[in-house]
């Protein structure tokens, strides 16, 4: 396997670094998240224009990247600095679009990767426990089209979305695998409503609320029915994006350490020269080193079967929730009581990094998924 990037992987990591120091110190990303849309449009369109949603996709539907290891770099710079812009959505939504939309429904990318339509992923349920098959809104056929009811929460960027990918059940018990069906909704339907609420890490997010939303058959993404193959894609290039986002913010938070290990003192010399503390930092950036290796191998893994994409997903899942907890935990505990300070900024790298384990999936979900592909 080739671990170094391309020359035009290592430029666009380099713009997206430069912008994001200039552009957004933690000062502004605190500002964005405290603002009502949950993100800072200027920064928004920003990335947009240096390409940076552009790389995301191929160039066959307007892009000019989509390979794996393109979307990794790019989520990678965005972890550096603690980016909560509404990436995923435009990833997610978007990829599903590329799998299985139609031509009507492929012209809506064009939205997406110039930043001019926020996209949301609407799957997540009460009581789903992270399991994809766990969907209980009901969608029900009338006339020429559906008729949606149910709930979905946790939709991250809910509020600010203008077009939601929407999971629904069409068929079967609600743990079902066969009977769910993708649609593409407007935000702005009628019966549509949304209660926004900031998440602890930064943004926001909502619940968001189908009462009898009407749509055309149109609005279908994919096979009636099919749908759960098609969301399992879209999410596990959402689990690899994730994955490398907790890299970068890795990478912040042992720099951050080293440095303080180097300047604080005590006793007259600096506490990195305490060899206990040397052991625990050594530890940390062996297992930061095991995390990127299950992440490059989920990203070389991304076109290959089913069973060894995902098993390669959960592997790196559970290896960046793990690690990325205890990157967290130790490096609080090595800067001490100032760790836990609003003020600095490798506290909310560290909150980044617990919250990333909740997404698509914690590390108990994905270790026992990981189990299960194998039988």
């Amino acid at each position: 396997m080739h671990f170094e990037h391309t020359e035009d992987r290592r430029m666009l990591a380099d713009t997206l670094d430069r912008f994001l120091a200039e552009q957004y110190p933690i000062e502004a990303r605190h500002a964005a998240a405290r603002s009502a849309t949950g993100y800072s449009h200027e920064v928004w369109n920003g990335l947009a224009e240096l390409g940076a949603i552009g790389a995301l996709f191929p160039e066959a539907v307007g892009g000019f990247g989509g390979n794996a290891f393109d979307v990794s770099v790019v989520f990678e710079s965005l972890g550096k600095a603690l980016v909560i812009e509404p990436f995923l959505g435009a990833l997610v939504v978007g990829r599903a679009i590329v799998a299985a939309g139609s031509a009507a429904q492929k012209a809506q990318l064009g939205g997406l990767l110039d930043g001019s339509t926020i996209a949301a992923l609407a799957h997540d349920e009460a009581g789903s426990h992270h399991e994809l098959s766990h969907v209980g809104l009901q969608a029900t056929r009338h006339g020429d089209g559906y008729v949606l009811g149910g709930t979905k929460g946790v939709v991250v960027h809910g509020e600010a979305a203008q077009l939601l990918l929407v999971s629904a059940r069409t068929s079967g018990a609600i743990d079902d695998e066969a009977g769910i069906s993708l649609f593409l909704v407007p935000a702005d339907s009628q019966g549509l409503s949304r209660q926004g609420y900031p998440r602890i890490d930064g943004g926001r997010v909502a619940e968001v609320v189908f009462d009898q939303v009407n749509v055309p058959a149109t609005a279908l993404l994919g096979a009636e029915g099919e749908g759960l193959a098609v969301l399992e894609q879209a999410v596990g290039w959402g689990r690899l994006a994730l994955c490398a986002e907790a890299i970068g913010a890795m990478d912040v938070t042992r720099q951050h350490t080293l440095d303080y290990l180097r300047t604080r003192k005590q006793f007259g010399v600096p506490i990195g020269s305490f060899q206990a503390l040397q052991h625990r930092m050594a530890d940390v950036l062996l297992e930061i080193e095991q995390a990127r290796s299950a992440v490059i191998n989920a990203a070389a893994a991304m076109e290959a079967d089913r069973v060894t994409r995902e098993r390669a997903l959960s592997a790196a899942k559970y290896s960046i929730g793990r690690i990325g907890t205890l990157v967290a935990e130790e490096s609080i505990q090595l800067h001490g009581g100032i760790g836990m300070t609003w003020e600095l900024p490798m506290a909310h790298y560290a909150k980044r990094l617990v919250m990333i384990d909740h997404q698509f999936g914690d590390e108990d979900h994905h270790l026992a998924r990981y189990i299960a592909l194998a039988a």
